[in-house]
């Protein structure tokens, strides 16, 4: 069975991926905007870790949504849980079998509650599936440590794919680059470069 994984080339995603490759064809699959080329550090880590990788160009106007609900919250928490839905929508329309994301159990956001997770396996005819749900900040970091080489750092210094390089990005260019320190607490992200020799 095919399945993608919506992918930002960090320590979560990354593990969920391996996880789940003993039951299913993973592709790591990294939604954009075309704002920022961050998308390629996700092919790069999915090179490094042999999984197969597609990229695909989300709704410009999600960003721009997300963005203003953003600044007009002070805190990015829903524009990013907007934007993490809308990529979402978007791989189930892939044409995989099953979908799935890195989201942890103690995540704060994004989150998919159990009426979204219903209705979008009903509307795309898919599985979408949430490996880490159980797992706490703890176990992750340790079985990252295990298997993983990762930077770690403030969120502005790391490598990254995810939503909030572009994010911020847009952000700076529409409202002043001084809204980014506003609107974004400062906190740490990993970016993965490979396997540990260990593993």
């Amino acid at each position: 069975m095919d399945l993608g994984l919506l992918y930002s080339g960090g320590k979560d995603s990354t593990l969920a991926a391996l996880l789940l490759a003993d039951f299913y064809d993973v592709t790591l699959v990294t939604a954009h905007f075309g704002i920022t080329d961050d998308w390629k550090n996700a092919r790069d880590t999915a090179e490094a870790t042999g999984f197969d990788f597609e990229a695909v160009e989300l709704d410009h106007d999600a960003a721009v949504t997300a963005v203003e609900r953003m600044v007009e919250d002070g805190y990015p928490r829903n524009g990013i849980q907007h934007v993490h839905l809308h990529a979402l929508e978007t791989v189930a329309a892939m044409g995989f079998d099953a979908i799935a994301d890195g989201t942890r159990r103690d995540d704060r956001v994004p989150t998919v509650s159990r009426a979204q997770a219903q209705s979008l396996e009903d509307r795309h005819d898919i599985d979408y599936i949430v490996p880490l749900s159980g797992f706490g900040r703890g176990a992750v970091d340790r079985l990252v440590a295990a298997t993983l080489d990762v930077e770690s750092g403030p969120s502005d210094e790391i490598r990254k794919a995810d939503y909030e390089a572009e994010l911020r990005t847009l952000l700076a260019r529409e409202h002043g680059a001084e809204t980014i320190d506003e609107v974004f607490p400062a906190h740490e992200q990993t970016y993965v470069t490979g396997f540990t020799e260990r593993r």
